[in-house]
């Protein structure tokens, strides 16, 4: 059954037999991988997600102080191991001596803070990456990606005006992710900002989208793909990114939410 579910979620359309019209299916991305069990950020969150048939993992990615890229979201390893520091203070081979792991369940075998050539090592030709680009060298992040053979499977979510600038220049053929400003509400100001930040696909919380939002980044060709991740996730916010015709949700929940879309449809 779960892998009928998999097979029929990864499609990326599906057919209406009463209407005989074809309706395209949003784009599922694990955040952090699947961490409903094991750790954020981790090879086996990232594994569980390809098993379950997402369309992308996002991957945070940091540069240790002797230049080595690892996967972590925070600033710090406190949060999401049994070590203290900052990333950027903290070289390679100290940081592999302590374990990520997930503060709710216990019941796993530890592993290593994953360094980024590993992920993409797993991810090669079984799924794509949404990379939250942390705090990183462009020039030697894209290196890695193309040794990998993951050039063309792989967005960027972009934090800084600096790396939009340098992701461009780099590597322009990449699409960039990028989330709206407290000021951009309305479809006029959206178009306005679109002229200045030209990303290809729009994200941030569904509270800051309208109906006509959508409708105009649609119409300029451009994806929007939201943040359901929170406590408490479910069907009552999947709900309304169906109503409001997304392209995309970003979920600490995948599996739930496929099993929730197949049941939609």
């Amino acid at each position: 059954m779960l892998q009928f579910l998999s097979l029929f979620i990864s499609l990326s359309i599906c057919f209406d037999l009463k209407s005989q019209t074809v309706r395209k299916l949003p784009v599922i991305i694990a955040h952090r991988g699947d961490h409903t069990v094991f750790p954020e950020n981790s090879l086996k969150a990232f594994e569980v997600a390809i098993r379950n048939g997402c369309d992308y993992v996002e991957v945070d990615l940091r540069t240790t102080a002797d230049g080595h890229l690892i996967v972590m979201h925070d600033a710090t390893i406190d949060r999401t191991t049994n070590g203290k520091g900052r990333v950027r203070d903290l070289k390679l081979k100290d940081i592999l001596k302590y374990q990520v792991f997930n503060r709710d369940r216990t019941s796993y075998h530890p592993e290593s803070v994953p360094v980024f050539s590993e992920v993409l090592k797993i991810c090669k030709g079984r799924i794509k990456i949404y990379l939250d680009f942390k705090e990183a060298d462009v020039q030697s992040a894209w290196k890695m990606i193309r040794s990998n053979g993951m050039d063309s499977s792989l967005v960027v979510y972009i934090n800084h005006q600096k790396d939009y600038s340098e992701w461009r220049r780099v590597a322009p053929q990449v699409p960039l992710i990028v989330s709206l400003p407290d000021s951009v509400r309305a479809p006029l100001v959206l178009e306005e900002f679109l002229k200045k930040v030209d990303a290809e696909i729009l994200d941030g919380d569904i509270t800051k989208y309208t109906t006509e939002m959508i409708v105009l980044a649609h119409s300029l060709n451009r994806k929007v793909w939201l943040d359901f991740q929170h406590e408490g996730e479910g069907p009552s916010d999947w709900i309304k990114g169906v109503d409001l015709n997304i392209d995309g949700f970003q979920t600490d929940q995948p599996l739930a939410l496929m099993e929730w879309l197949s049941k939609e449809d």
